[in-house]
C-alpha cells in the first residue's frame, strides 16, 4: 500500500502572523522588515496586496518604497512566529504522530496509519485541516498530497496559496515530470548547470536519464536524485522527539579542477560555508567551532580547526573563519582538489554563550543584521529553490557533494 505524505506549508507566514493583530492592514501593502527605521533595512516578509505591487522579500526598505510609496512597515516578532509555529504543529499532531516540522512553517504528515479515523479520503483530509488552521488560527496553508516526502512537497509549491495539490502515483507523471529540474528538492543551481550540459531540463528528463551516468557525474547525490524524479523517495517522516541534535555539521565537495588562487579558494569555502550555515539555522542552532579539510590533487590530507569568538551560523562569518585557517596552513597556489567545512561545538542558538571580549568588541548589531539578511534568504530558497537567491560574489564551483 502507498503511504500517504502531506506537506503542509504556511503561507507567508511572517506577514499573516502580523496581520492577526493588524487586521486593518489586510488589503492594505504591507512588509514586515528588519528595521523599520532603517531604509537599508531588509524587506522579510509581505502580505498579498504589497506582492501584487511588485514588493519582494529581502529586497531594500528604500527599493519597495520605490514601488510601493505608501507601504506600511512593521518590525518582526520571533517569538509570536515560534508562537504559532507551535500552535500550528500541534493541530498536526491531531491526525497522526508522524510529523516532521522543515523550518518554522512547514511540516510533512505521515497520515497512512490514521488516515482511515478520518473517512480515507487524503484530499478532504488536508482541506479540512486547511479549514481547521485558518479557523483556529487565522493562517492559511498550501499542502501537497502524495505518496513520499519529495513529490508532498512539489505538491504544496504547486498551487499557492490557500490549496490543495494531489501527486499520486497516476497523475505524477503529467503533473510533476514537466516542471524543470530546480523545482525538484535539493537540485541547486550547480547540480543544474551540469545536467543542463547534458541537455536535461525537466524532471522527467532526469528522471529518464541513465542512473549509473548520474552518479558518475554528481556522485551519490546523482542516484538519489534520479530516484526522487521517479518518484522512489522513502525517506520516512521522522518526529522531531526522535531527530537527536547533530553533533556537527559539514559540507564537502570534490571539484572538478584544481583550485590554485586566493579568490577560487573564498568562492569555493563560500559556498561550503554557505551550506553548513543553512543546516545550521535549520536545526537552530550555531557552532563554536570551523573545521576545514582540505586535499591536493595527490590525496595529500590536512585537517584544521579554529574556535570562534562568538557562536553563529552566519555564512560570512564561518567563511572568514575557514579562509583564515586555509591561509595559515596552506600555500595558496598549491593545488587543491577537495575542500570541506564543517561547524563543531554546536549550542542551540537561542541559549548560545558568547564570551565578551574587552579587547575586540563583537559587533552583534551587524551579526544580528547578517542573520536575520540569511534567514530570509532561506524562506525564499525554500519556496522557490535554492537558486532563487545567492550572495552576489558567490560563483559556485561546478560539481557538488555534500
Amino acid at each position: 500500500m502507498d503511504r500517504v505524505i502531506l506537506h503542509c506549508d504556511l503561507n507567508c507566514f511572517y506577514a499573516s502572523v502580523e496581520l492577526l493583530q493588524h487586521p486593518e492592514l489586510r488589503d492594505v501593502p504591507t512588509a514586515v522588515c528588519g528595521d523599520p527605521e532603517s531604509r537599508h533595512g531588509i524587506i522579510l516578509a509581505k502580505n498579498e496586496p504589497a506582492k501584487r505591487l511588485g514588493v519582494k522579500t529581502a529586497e531594500t526598505i528604500w527599493q519597495a518604497r520605490k514601488k510601493c510609496p505608501d507601504l506600511v512597515l512593521l518590525p518582526p516578532h520571533r517569538d509570536q512566529y515560534q508562537h504559532y509555529s507551535r500552535l500550528v504543529n500541534q493541530i498536526y499532531n491531531d491526525y497522526t504522530d508522524l510529523v516532521e516540522p522543515f523550518g518554522i512553517d512547514e511540516s510533512w504528515l505521515d497520515v497512512t496509519g490514521t488516515l482511515h479515523l478520518f473517512g480515507g479520503d487524503s484530499k478532504a483530509l488536508a482541506d479540512s485541516i486547511r479549514a481547521r488552521v485558518k479557523g483556529e488560527l487565522g493562517l492559511t496553508l498550501s499542502v501537497g498530497v502524495s505518496f513520499n516526502k519529495v513529490f508532498a512537497k512539489l505538491g504544496s509549491d504547486y498551487k499557492k496559496p490557500d490549496a490543495t495539490t494531489v501527486i499520486s502515483q497516476e497523475n505524477f507523471r503529467t503533473l510533476v515530470w514537466p516542471l524543470p529540474i530546480t523545482d525538484l528538492l535539493y537540485v541547486g543551481k550547480a547540480t543544474a548547470k551540469v545536467l543542463n550540459s547534458y541537455n536535461v531540463f525537466t524532471i522527467g528528463e532526469l528522471a529518464a536519464f541513465d542512473q549509473e551516468a548520474l552518479v558518475t557525474l554528481l556522485g551519490k547525490q546523482g542516484g538519489q536524485l534520479s530516484a526522487y524524479a521517479r518518484g522512489e523517495d522513502h525517506s520516512p517522516v521522522s518526529p522531531a522527539s526522535e531527530q537527536g541534535p547533530p553533533k556537527s555539521v559539514g559540507s564537502g565537495l570534490t571539484f572538478r579542477r584544481n583550485l590554485t588562487g586566493l579568490e577560487e579558494i573564498r568562492t569555493g569555502l563560500a559556498m561550503l560555508s554557505g551550506h553548513v550555515a543553512a543546516q545550521l539555522r535549520k536545526c537552530q542552532m550555531k557552532c563554536m567551532t570551523v573545521q576545514v579539510t582540505i586535499r591536493d590533487p595527490n590525496f595529500k590530507t590536512i585537517t584544521r580547526q579554529k574556535g570562534l569568538a562568538a557562536p553563529t551560523n552566519v555564512s560570512r562569518e564561518l567563511t572568514r573563519a575557514a579562509l583564515e585557517l586555509v591561509q595559515a596552513s596552506w600555500r595558496v597556489g598549491a593545488p587543491i582538489r577537495m575542500l570541506t567545512v564543517t561547524g563543531q561545538n554546536l549550542v542551540d542558538e537561542w541559549s548560545a554563550p558568547e564570551q565578551l571580549d574587552l579587547f575586540q568588541p563583537q559587533d552583534t548589531t551587524r551579526r544580528d543584521k547578517l542573520e536575520r539578511l540569511e534567514r530570509t534568504m532561506d524562506r525564499i530558497r525554500g519556496k522557490y529553490g535554492q537558486e532563487a537567491i545567492q550572495l552576489g560574489s558567490l560563483l559556485r564551483p561546478e560539481k557538488e557533494e555534500d
